[in-house]
């Protein structure tokens, strides 16, 4: 039902190279509607991964972030559906870019927050449940966010086949036979629930990005 990708993070967290724009100053517009804890870019990162060589992908309408397919599965209309399953970057900043920041900071402060970006890597899965009988709910949305590296990494490797191994429909099913147990239950104790469930760490996620 799941087909694990070959996708892997990026270990380097540093964006190096500036914005190369003829007379480009950034604006307000441009550090607007700063994302502290996920990894939403701002216009001017946005800029930077251009300068990078990387291209951010769209998310709902105007946000855009560093990602890529963690886990895929062929449409379906019904029962197990997977709603999302992503690997998420957020780059921190050193060299020519950091030195090119710092100069306009001088005149709009707001820089500082990007200047102040931790490189920060994610994991993002998503396994939810419809069928004809009027069901709709999350079998499981599990994230983890790390500053580390290697910890990610580490953590990645250790979910991957607990996901693989679960019978999505067998576990939906299991959640009805239990909606007395979770449903009731406020996000973070639903979460918590569903991870003793299901054998996986508990969720870590919305860490502040700045350093």
């Amino acid at each position: 039902m799941l087909a694990l990708t070959d996708n892997e993070f990026n270990p380097d967290g540093y964006w190096n190279n500036p914005i190369a724009k003829v007379l480009y100053t950034p604006t307000y517009e441009d550090v607007d509607l700063f994302d502290q804890n996920g990894y939403d870019l701002t216009q001017l990162e946005r800029h930077y991964a251009y300068s990078n060589y990387i291209k951010p992908k769209k998310q709902r309408d105007y946000r855009y972030a560093i990602k890529q397919d963690w886990f895929t599965q062929d449409l379906q209309i019904e029962g197990p559906v997977l709603n999302h399953s992503s690997l998420f970057e957020r780059k921190a900043y050193t060299g020519p870019a950091l030195t090119q920041l710092q100069h306009w900071a001088k005149e709009l402060p707001l820089i500082h927050k990007i200047i102040s970006i931790q490189a920060k890597w994610g994991l993002d899965f998503s396994m939810d449940y419809v069928d004809r009988q009027g069901n709709a709910f999350e079998i499981l949305h599990w994230e983890w966010d790390s500053f580390d590296y290697n910890e990610i990494s580490a953590i990645k490797l250790e979910i991957e086949p607990r996901l693989q191994s679960i019978d999505w429909t067998d576990a939906a099913n299991a959640l009805v036979k239990y909606k007395h147990e979770w449903h009731h239950l406020d996000f973070f104790a639903q979460s918590d629930w569903k991870c003793n469930y299901f054998g996986v760490p508990k969720e870590r996620f919305k860490m502040v990005i700045w350093k």
